[in-house]
């Protein structure tokens, strides 16, 4: 990765940081208003065994729901560029599940099921649809010239899925994956919150809302900083595997650095 990716990056967050402690020094903003960095920063080192603790039930709720949406998006499409019939049955119900809040879906997912599967299927729905329409869309992207000569040769619609659709759907399909490793963070705790549940098993989304009431506004501060380093450490291991797979042969990849 080049040094101007890195050090830019670093520039604006430390500017922010030291207008933000700034705002609160010279106006003189108390902890339960608006906390300052340095005192975040302690929050988050004094409260770091609790914190990752709830960092981890919420990483692996998004994980998993990750998992479920990248294995049933990418099988889903595999199936409607098959069939067409099925795509124009199933499709609207899957832009119905897309659309719907997530937030209003949650209290029904926990009448039903337990509490660990409901919001694990919070954070599946979110992410999804993005895996779902990308590959799909790439799926259809296929270069009709490379498309007739399959067909002159006599490739069979297995074959040319496998052979053909599936290497050019790639980019699509990781794109697809890159979103939705942030959409099954946001789905997690989005489920978190509606559980409302605490104990050992409590997420991130639970020590917010818990600090909120208390009016712990650091903590809450140092949550939100963990959620928000989560989300940028999903979002690049997707990017570098997705550079990993198209630097050799796909023109969005190559002659990039990381």
């Amino acid at each position: 990765m080049s040094a101007k990716r890195i050090i830019l990056p670093v520039i604006v967050f430390g500017v922010v940081t030291l207008a933000w402690d700034m705002a609160v020094r010279l106006n003189d903003i108390q902890p339960y208003v608006l906390p300052g960095p340095g005192l975040v920063a302690r929050t988050l080192v004094a409260d770091w065994p609790v914190l990752a603790s709830s960092l981890l039930v919420t990483l692996t709720t998004a994980l998993e729901g990750f998992v479920a949406a990248a294995l049933g998006g990418i099988a889903l499409a595999l199936i409607f560029n098959l069939s067409q019939s099925l795509e124009d049955a199933l499709l609207p119900y899957a832009i119905v599940l897309q659309v719907t809040p997530v937030i209003a879906i949650a209290p029904l997912l926990l009448i039903y099921l337990d509490q660990q599967t409901a919001v694990v299927a919070c954070a599946f729905i979110v992410a999804f649809f993005p895996v779902l329409a990308n590959t799909a869309l790439g799926l259809k992207s296929v270069d009709r010239k490379l498309g007739d000569l399959f067909a002159l040769y006599g490739a069979s619609p297995l074959q040319t899925l496998l052979q053909l659709k599936l290497p050019a759907a790639l980019p699509y399909m990781l794109g697809g994956l890159r979103i939705a490793g942030g959409l099954s963070l946001i789905g997690a705790v989005v489920a978190e919150i509606a559980a409302g549940a605490a104990g050992a098993g409590s997420g991130l989304a639970y020590r917010i809302a818990e600090s909120s009431y208390r009016l712990n506004i650091p903590r809450m501060f140092a949550a939100l900083l963990l959620l928000s380093a989560a989300g940028i450490v999903i979002y690049a291991l997707l990017a570098l595997a997705s550079y990993l797979a198209l630097r050799r042969w796909h023109d969005s990849a190559l002659g990039k650095d990381l």
